[in-house]
């Protein structure tokens, strides 16, 4: 007969730990999104950079906000 799964139960900091690494990338690419308008801002113009700087400020609130409301949510 076949073995029953268990679900191994995490505790509320290992899932805290677990969604702010996975969060923590999502920061990484509104970063990466900064860093780009700032480089076509240089290179290129403003103009043309401005989509790139509101996508990376866009993603890093929000995610920001997701991490604080979680942190707060455990207390």
């Amino acid at each position: 007969m076949a073995k029953r799964l268990r679900k191994r139960v995490l505790t509320e900091h290992e899932e805290f730990r677990i969604m702010s690494m996975v969060l923590d990338k999502f920061l990484w690419i509104g970063t990466a999104f900064m860093g780009w308008g700032l480089y076509v801002s240089i290179t290129d113009s403003f103009k043309a950079s401005v989509p790139y700087l509101v996508a990376g400020a866009i993603t890093l609130a929000l995610f920001s906000w997701i991490v604080i409301k979680e942190f707060e949510h455990l207390r």
